[in-house]
């Protein structure tokens, strides 16, 4: 593994995904957020697979896009830069400017028979509800 600091210092998540895909040796990254520990191999290889000939693969599941378990292709990399530059940092809302392969409801559900694909866990509390959830132990 090897560590590259941002490029854009200062610009949360999506100035990481900047740097990841400048970054990356075969054009795409697969970004996965460290509060997400139900996510499957499974599930992240299909992602993957998708992203052929757009700049991104984005699950949409009930509750929204989950932008921060994506897979970016370096095709994205100069519409985030100019979201950057003005300040727009929000990574859902740099969606609109990318040509996006959603994953939608019905094709998460395999990958996700219990609901908990996308489960984060950020506080003990939140730990505490996960280790309850039917399957996750």
């Amino acid at each position: 593994m090897r560590e590259v600091p941002d490029l854009l210092p200062g610009s949360g998540p999506l100035g990481g995904i900047y740097t990841a895909i400048r970054a990356a040796a075969r054009g795409r990254v697969l970004v996965v957020a460290c509060d997400m520990p139900f996510l499957t191999a499974p599930f992240l290889g299909r992602l993957v697979a998708e992203c052929v000939g757009v700049d991104a693969v984005v699950p949409r599941a009930a509750d929204g896009f989950h932008p921060l378990c994506a897979v970016y292709a370096q095709s994205a990399a100069a519409a985030i830069r100019r979201r950057i530059r003005h300040g727009q940092l929000k990574v859902v809302d740099a969606l609109a400017d990318l040509a996006v392969r959603e994953i939608g409801p019905e094709e998460i559900t395999p990958y996700d028979p219990d609901g908990t694909l996308f489960v984060n866990i950020n506080t003990p509390d939140d730990y505490q509800r996960a280790l309850r959830l039917p399957g996750r132990r």
